[in-house]
């Protein structure tokens, strides 16, 4: 299957609610709409990982995500901007309007514009960002490869978008986008 046609598959499941699997950076993710809190918990329970850690999303460009965190603070919008398209994500205050269950009831989100092609290709597809976390049940490592999502989950991941991941070793680094500091090194 091309990529488009792929691409498109994942958009009617990511539009019904389902999960999707894609590759990213360095390894593959698990994803849904975020705006669906069904498809979110419906995500959490698979992965067995408690609302309260909040996820990631990832955006095709910073337009995606800039309705969703605050990005009032010149410096922290320049240090995102300075390595996006990239491997790295940010934490930026949320909105007031961000629900819970993507903040997991903190005042902050997470957010990437990814540079990886086909999960890049994914959210401008879809239009929006989409939430990215690994391909794993929680304690586990994360998938790099979609027989390793499929092994994991096998019928429970509505689609799989089959591609290679990029060449990172560890998942991308995670920045606090107001001080600069690196929370998980990647």
């Amino acid at each position: 299957m091309n990529e488009s046609d792929a691409i498109k598959q994942a958009l009617a499941a990511l539009e019904t609610g389902g999960l999707i699997a894609y590759p990213t950076e360095a390894v593959y993710g698990l994803g849904c709409d975020p705006l669906r809190e069904d498809a979110v918990d419906h995500l959490l329970a698979l992965k067995g990982r408690p609302r309260g850690q909040g996820l990631i999303l990832i955006a095709s460009n910073f337009a995606q995500v800039a309705s969703l965190v605050d990005t009032s603070d010149r410096q922290a919008a320049a240090r995102a901007r300075a390595t996006w398209p990239g491997p790295v994500t940010w934490v930026f205050p949320a909105r007031p309007h961000v629900p819970d269950w993507l903040t997991g009831g903190r005042s902050t989100l997470a957010v990437r514009v990814t540079a990886h092609p086909v999960a890049n290709a994914l959210c401008t597809a879809f239009g929006r960002p989409v939430v990215s976390t690994s391909a794993n049940r929680s304690g586990e490592d994360p998938a790099r490869n979609a027989g390793a999502v499929r092994a994991c989950f096998g019928d429970e991941v509505e689609f799989i978008i089959e591609g290679e991941v990029g060449g990172l070793e560890r998942p991308t680094a995670i920045r606090d986008a107001m001080t600069g500091e690196v929370l998980r090194e990647g």
